[in-house]
């Protein structure tokens, strides 16, 4: 006797907004790696608060010596890019103070990173920060995205269905 495999269903997974602020498309980012879709897909926030948290329970798979920008893998495998401001690396991570590093393992609602919103925009730069998944074809079958207001830790601002 045959016994035929159930077929599984998807998962989706709910990424919550690392900041508090407006969530936008990603066209709206003055800089046309991300406006452009080059770094992956995902959307960007205008934040209103300094505080990036972590969205989910992940591991830090990289964190930029300007810290200005971080990476984080999520247990379904999606990988994430959350980069403060547009051009920030040139702050030196002036304004930036890191409470992570490489390799770390988080819990959704760790302070990551703490930024200074207006010594970024004293020197000029752009704070939008854009939220992307670096891998989003290899993992995903569909994507999400979500915009409006959010408030860190309890918006979603995308849902990833993951292949299975």
């Amino acid at each position: 006797m045959f016994w035929k495999k159930k077929k599984e269903e998807n998962v989706v997974v709910d990424i919550y907004a690392p900041v508090t602020g407006n969530a936008v498309a990603l066209t709206k980012v003055p800089d046309e790696a991300f406006a452009g879709g080059h770094m992956g897909r995902g959307v960007a926030i205008e934040p209103t608060e300094g505080k990036l948290i972590a969205p989910f329970d992940g591991t830090v798979a990289h964190i930029i010596k300007s810290k200005h920008a971080i990476m984080l893998e999520h247990p379904a495998g999606l990988q994430f890019l959350f980069h403060i401001g547009v051009n920030t690396v040139s702050l030196k991570g002036e304004g930036f103070i890191s409470h992570v590093a490489t390799g770390d393992k988080v819990k959704a609602g760790q302070v990551l990173i703490e930024f200074d919103i207006e010594k970024i925009k004293a020197a000029g730069y752009p704070v939008i920060t854009p939220i992307i998944v670096t891998n989003v074809d290899d993992v995903t079958s569909d994507l999400e995205l979500i915009t409006g207001p959010v408030q860190a830790g309890s918006s979603v601002i995308l849902k990833a269905v993951i292949k299975s």
